[in-house]
């Protein structure tokens, strides 16, 4: 049995089994994103001061879970508090949520990902978010709006010289929902943002939601779930805590969820040299998505942790109102054999009309060493037995692997210097030289791929593209001043599948400052980032092959700067 091919039945039942309901009280959620406070709570868990059997692969984080009065004053520092409106007796209380006001200017293209609500956009954007949160006994409800306004201003994308190389992107881009810019103006937006009513009963929380949801160990990028795109409509069956059994700690989620088209063609239409011909308009469908994850740490080991994670998705009108199709992780396993060539393997997915993701992960945390080593591997094209995953294992596959350590500096501050290590690889392997190899969401099956609103529900470097990442920082209690250097790959299953010319990959190299400071009731935030982009949408200039003159070409290059400034009021 491989990692596509678990019994789902099973599965579910060990998630139900572990979702007992007591009688507790449950408190908020730290939402996904919330400025420096969810690395915050990463580090106190590395020093030792939070609960081991937390994984950190299934956010957004529960109160219970994080074990502080007010969850948005992790080093209780507020001398004083007016968040909380109303109680009502023991049983509840009204609250007021932070203040929340982002702001990012980008000089020449789109760059950045996890930024939720935001969009990729040249010039200046500023994002606001507030809200309320009110509990009584089991119910609770957070309405936590978000308001994006962005000027959107034109900038360069693809400009393939030939046709062929359009008809090649076009086969990519009819394939996603994925555009260059949103439309030709400027961009205004609302959201549901952060919000959600739910049952809560301790450990288990069920509702409906539409805040951020974050899979998965990594820091900067998720295979499955991660707060690139705006956060989307879907039921959730929960736990709200690590639930402790004689054989360890088990944590999971259960959604159902409705995925919104950005309604935008994926490069601006009109331009006699962009061969509009080769556009295909998608569906007017919205898409359904399920997904599972399941999170164990052994008794016998603290700190590791593993699981997996599964998604569907599918357009509405494509599915029926059976369980398979509601749940497909209570189905049967997703390979199939052709009845009138029973010898040749055959994609199910394809004949169901779904596209699907899977991955598996794991993390050991290490307190004494106040490091963590982490790692998510994951297929987007299921093996078709378990000797298909032995001898190709890296077919279809992508993967995040990670590293933190902490080094206390003497002195009565406790100061910390924060080393951080992540490497994300989506790019194709060598078995697309002999086997039909997808695309991370990317999907001809589903052409708005595995998006929402115009955006990658996973990894936000997008399909294709690989980053490696370093990051140093000191670090006092919740203030934070570092460096981070990075290096990303644009997209290079496209490149290879249009471009003849091994020197045109687009490559950025980039390097940025950033800052977290505390002061009373605020935090702010800061990043000053400056990337080049080499060979800037896959151009080079005199393109020669002469054996001496093979790297003297005119260089196509772009400088891009980016300023992001940000300032949360706790009340």
């Amino acid at each position: 049995m491989n990692m596509c091919q678990l019994h789902h039945k099973n599965l579910v039942l060990i998630l139900v089994l572990c979702l007992a309901a007591c009688s507790t009280l449950i408190g908020q959620v730290l939402p996904v994103g919330m400025p420096a406070l969810e690395e915050r709570y990463r580090r106190e868990q590395l020093l030792g001061r939070l609960d081991s059997t937390l994984s950190f692969s299934i956010r957004p984080l529960s109160q219970d879970v994080l074990m502080r009065g007010n969850i948005y004053d992790p080093d209780s520092s507020l001398t004083s508090s007016r968040s909380i409106l109303h109680r009502f007796g023991d049983d509840g209380l009204v609250q007021l949520m932070p203040v929340v006001w982002q702001n990012q200017y980008t000089s020449a293209y789109p760059y950045g990902w996890n930024d939720g609500a935001m969009i990729p956009a040249r010039g200046w954007q500023t994002y606001l978010s507030a809200g309320i949160y009110a509990k009584y006994k089991f119910i609770s409800v957070q309405f936590r709006p978000e308001l994006v306004s962005a000027q959107n201003k034109a900038y360069l994308g693809f400009d393939g010289k030939t046709e062929p190389s359009w008809q090649v992107w076009y086969q990519w881009a009819n394939n996603i929902d994925m555009p260059e810019r949103f439309g030709d103006g400027s961009y205004t937006k609302a959201f549901w943002g952060q919000s959600h009513v739910r049952l809560n009963f301790d450990p288990v929380s069920v509702g409906l939601s539409t805040e951020n949801i974050w899979w998965g160990p990594g820091r900067r990028n998720a295979l499955l779930m991660s707060n690139t795109a705006p956060g989307f409509a879907h039921l959730t069956l929960n736990t709200t805590r690590p639930i402790h059994t004689p054989i360890g700690s088990f944590e999971g989620q259960l959604i159902a969820g409705r995925l919104a088209n950005s309604g935008y063609p994926p490069t601006p239409l009109g331009n006699p040299d962009h061969y509009d011909k080769y556009y295909e308009p998608k569906r007017d469908d919205w898409r359904y998505l399920s997904g599972i994850i399941l999170s164990y740490q052994p008794k016998w080991i603290p700190g590791l942790s593993f699981g997996l994670t599964r998604s569907f998705v599918r357009y509405h009108n494509d599915g029926g109102s059976s369980l398979n199709n509601i749940f497909p992780l209570l189905g049967s396993g997703s390979d199939y054999r052709d009845m009138e060539n029973p010898d040749r393997p055959a994609n199910a997915e394809e004949e169901k009309m779904r596209d699907q993701y899977s991955s598996v992960f794991g993390r050991w945390a290490f307190p004494k060493g106040k490091a963590e080593i982490y790692a998510e591997y994951g297929r987007t094209d299921p093996p078709w037995n378990t000797r298909d995953l032995v001898v190709q294992l890296e077919h279809s596959r992508a993967y995040v692997i990670g590293f933190t350590k902490l080094v206390p500096l003497k002195g009565p501050k406790h100061d910390l210097l924060q080393f951080n290590l992540e490497f994300t690889q989506l790019e194709r392997s060598r078995t697309a030289q002999v086997r039909t190899s997808p695309t991370w969401y990317v999907s001809n099956i589903v052409q708005h791929g595995y998006t929402h609103q115009g955006q990658v529900l996973g990894a936000g470097i997008g399909p294709g593209s690989n980053l490696q990442s370093f990051s140093v920082d000191w670090v006092r209690g919740m203030k934070q001043i570092g460096l981070q250097l990075e290096r990303l790959v644009h997209n290079n299953d496209f490149y290879y599948d249009a471009s003849g010319d091994i020197r045109r990959n687009w490559v950025d190299v980039g390097a940025s400052i950033n800052g977290v400071w505390d002061y009373k009731q605020f935090i702010f935030t800061g990043n000053l980032a400056f990337m080049h982009a080499y060979n800037y949408q896959y151009e080079i200039g005199e393109n020669t092959f002469e054996k001496n003159e093979f790297w003297n070409f005119e260089r196509r290059d772009k400088n891009n700067v980016q300023l992001r400034l940000g300032v949360m009021y706790r009340f």
